[in-house]
């Protein structure tokens, strides 16, 4: 109890105001995101290095080795004002992530329950015939985030989502079924759509294009993507730059139930299903 009084007492001293208090506990988070945001990216490894710099810097200037610690300073330098230009896509990440919060949450279509079941019981049934024949397909589920740029890429579809057109989509014959499907509601907006490559460096070597393709559309926007292996059958789902696999049609209609129903909050976490990285 003396040690706790003296901590009080030291607090007291510094006439701390509660706006100091709010001050840090707002910097805190800030740091907490930021952290959250570049790790598993190249930046979370240009991060360190900018610390060992650092320490170097305190370390050489301390120690009196002035040609070393110009060096770094001078490194230093350029580097803060190389940060916009290499940090380029965690910033762009991070600001899409404050355009998603609930002031300014929008989107292009609105729809009913209903519409939205009767799609996943399409969707749903298309699945197992895709698992069943092993054929590879890539699917994603607009949210809040507009895919436009990334819908202009393939070809106009425009038609209510059936099991019949999307697994004639991605049968392999077909020209449509090196690509994407993008789905807004209950219509596939486009098919053959190219998407970005995660960049991920601790994504498994087993994973191929498709894959990648469906987490890197989760790493730009809130969508969802559903990617069923050409080689294994496994079926996947990749949400906020997560990939899960091993899924069965139970797990995956529970999963997207809980993340693009109208009207659900986004509250289910993928961290609960087992990682596929």
């Amino acid at each position: 109890m003396a040690i706790l009084d003296r901590i009080i007492a030291a607090i007291l001293q510094l006439n701390v105001e509660w706006r100091d208090i709010v001050d840090i506990i707002i910097m805190a988070y800030l740091f907490y995101r930021i952290i959250l945001i570049i790790r598993g990216t190249r930046a979370e490894q240009l991060v360190k290095g900018l610390i060992v710099l650092l320490i170097a810097m305190v370390i050489s200037d301390q120690t009196g080795l002035d040609a070393l610690n110009w060096t770094l300073r001078q490194t230093m330098t350029v580097g803060l004002i190389a940060i916009p230009i290499v940090f380029q896509p965690e910033l762009r990440r991070a600001l899409e992530h404050l355009g998603r919060g609930k002031i300014f949450k929008s989107t292009y279509w609105s729809w009913s329950h209903q519409d939205f079941e009767k799609m996943l019981d399409e969707l749903t049934k298309a699945i197992p015939v895709l698992v069943k024949k092993r054929i590879g397909a890539l699917i994603v589920m607009e949210r809040s985030t507009g895919l436009k740029e990334w819908v202009e890429t393939g070809i106009a579809v425009n038609g209510v989502v059936t099991a019949e057109l999307l697994v004639n989509i991605f049968f392999p014959r077909s020209p449509l079924h090196d690509g994407a499907v993008i789905i807004r509601g209950d219509q596939i907006v486009a098919a053959g759509c190219y998407l970005p490559l995660t960049e991920d460096p601790g994504l498994s070597k087993e994973l191929g294009t498709r894959h990648r393709a469906g987490i890197g559309i989760t790493e730009h926007s809130d969508a969802v993507a559903i990617t069923i292996s050409e080689e294994t059958g496994i079926i996947s789902v990749a949400h906020d730059g997560v990939l899960t696999r091993y899924l069965d049609e139970k797990k995956l209609r529970r999963i997207l139930t809980d993340l693009c129903k109208p009207g659900r909050s986004d509250s289910f976490s993928l961290w609960s299903w087992r990682n596929g990285k």
